[in-house]
């Protein structure tokens, strides 16, 4: 027992949202920890081909232009992978949609835009790449699926957050995370991680009054940093979660403890 239980040695790994955000903690926590490669999945060209020039130095990054809203952006990336690899050890549905608007305006296609992208697309893409999840897991360390959901999906977000469809796109992804990992066992892992309060593009309006003073109200004194997902990620990668199955674990400084 030691640090080879979060040695990620050998691992190959996709990571969807890659081009920014918590998409680019996640594959630099796994570069570090050794995986040895790190696909990145986005529909923006531009902002993966700047994620995988910070990233490179770290060890082999991929990236792969697909919009994962769709069964033929699905398609796309799940024909990429087959294609280079014969087994996949870690998939990571990162990409996600938000929309905030007055609850009378709110309208339909937030609906249909958020909950492609967030639900939708974590189940098409789980079962296009079930068959090289499934050719990478052994009894003592199988495959992972890792979905990130949001702290918004387990507690209600604070009056006028007014962002309806991804409070509940989220919680739709905890319930579909523990649906998964009770189909998939004991060959593939599933679990989610729920992040609370991030420097993100999706996080930019909140903290636009400064990360520090926001932070200093939250339990923790601050909001998360970029190794604390990191961290998480790696756990849930490497031999030391091999008993887990069907979690969803709160990244969040404590957020989710409050009423």
């Amino acid at each position: 027992m030691g640090t080879e239980l979060f040695d990620l040695e050998g691992k190959v790994a996709v990571v969807t949202g890659g081009g920014r955000g918590i998409g680019v903690m996640i594959a630099r926590g796994l570069l570090e920890a050794g995986a040895a490669k790190v696909y990145l999945a986005s529909r923006k060209t531009a902002e993966l081909e700047a994620a995988a020039e910070q990233l490179r130095p770290l060890g082999a990054v991929e990236t792969v232009t697909a919009d994962l809203s769709s069964s033929t952006g699905v398609e796309v990336l799940a024909s990429h992978l087959a294609g280079q690899e014969e087994a996949l050890h870690l998939l990571f549905n990162n990409a996600g949609a938000t929309w905030g608007a007055p609850l009378e305006e709110f309208p339909e296609s937030a609906w249909d835009k958020v909950y492609s992208v967030n639900v939708k697309g974590v189940f098409l893409l789980t079962r296009a790449l079930l068959p090289l999840l499934r050719a990478a897991s052994t009894p003592e360390d199988p495959a992972r699926v890792i979905n990130t959901g949001s702290i918004d999906g387990l507690r209600p977000p604070v009056r006028g957050m007014n962002n309806f469809s991804y409070t509940a796109s989220k919680s739709a992804v905890h319930m579909l995370t523990r649906h998964l990992a009770a189909e998939f066992a004991p060959d593939v892992l599933v679990n989610a991680i729920a992040p609370g309060l991030f420097e993100s593009k999706m996080t930019s309006g909140l903290l636009a009054g400064g990360a520090e003073s926001i932070g200093a109200h939250l339990p923790l004194g601050r909001i998360g940093r970029p190794e604390d997902i990191a961290g998480l990620s790696v756990f849930l990668s490497a031999r030391a979660s091999a008993y887990i199955t069907g979690a969803v674990i709160p990244v969040d400084g404590g957020v989710s403890t409050l009423h």
